[in-house]
């Protein structure tokens, strides 16, 4: 596994799983929110996020943890793995909720910009999408990687198979 694309629903512990897994592989890490987002959570426009990730996709070695579905067809024409973390809705949940509280006024390592965690009405929006839109977003992901060809999958559950694949690498 030299290129590792990381997906799953958010909030599930995909930036977690990739800094562990950069560490132990020795890969470089990409999180996609560090290319998509800038200062006050306004978005790079697609053009600019397109060429920032076409110039990492290129790269012989990478892990990049994130789902932007747009461009998921894309990284999985780069890659030779994905790890897919499909955690139950309750447990992403649970992460947003967690991450949003621990991270409250600041802003987190892996976002682009400065983008500090605040309550608005757009969290809101996206707390409710994560419980809303779980099953359509896993379905989007399951086709995706249907289409893959020469790809190893691998798809993990729960915290426990996510430390115990870490563990067996």
């Amino acid at each position: 596994m030299e290129r590792i694309l990381i997906i799953g629903g958010n909030g599930c512990g995909k930036t977690t799983l990739s800094n562990k897994l950069a560490n132990k592989l020795s890969l470089p890490l990409i999180h996609l929110d560090a290319l998509y987002w800038n200062d006050n959570w306004k978005p790079v426009p697609d053009e600019e996020f397109d060429r920032l990730l076409m110039s990492e996709l290129v790269q012989p070695r990478w892990i990049i943890d994130g789902n932007i579905s747009r461009t998921i067809p894309l990284r999985l024409q780069y890659c030779d793995a994905v790890i897919f973390m499909d955690f139950s809705r309750i447990r992403c949940l649970g992460g947003v909720v967690g991450r949003f509280v621990k991270n409250y006024g600041k802003s987190r390592t892996d976002m682009g910009g400065n983008c500090p965690e605040k309550l608005n009405a757009e969290k809101i929006r996206f707390i409710k999408g994560v419980w809303t839109h779980h099953q359509e977003t896993r379905r989007r992901f399951y086709d995706m990687m249907s289409e893959a060809d020469d790809v190893k999958i691998v798809i993990l559950k729960n915290r426990r198979e996510t430390d115990q694949f870490l563990s067996e690498l």
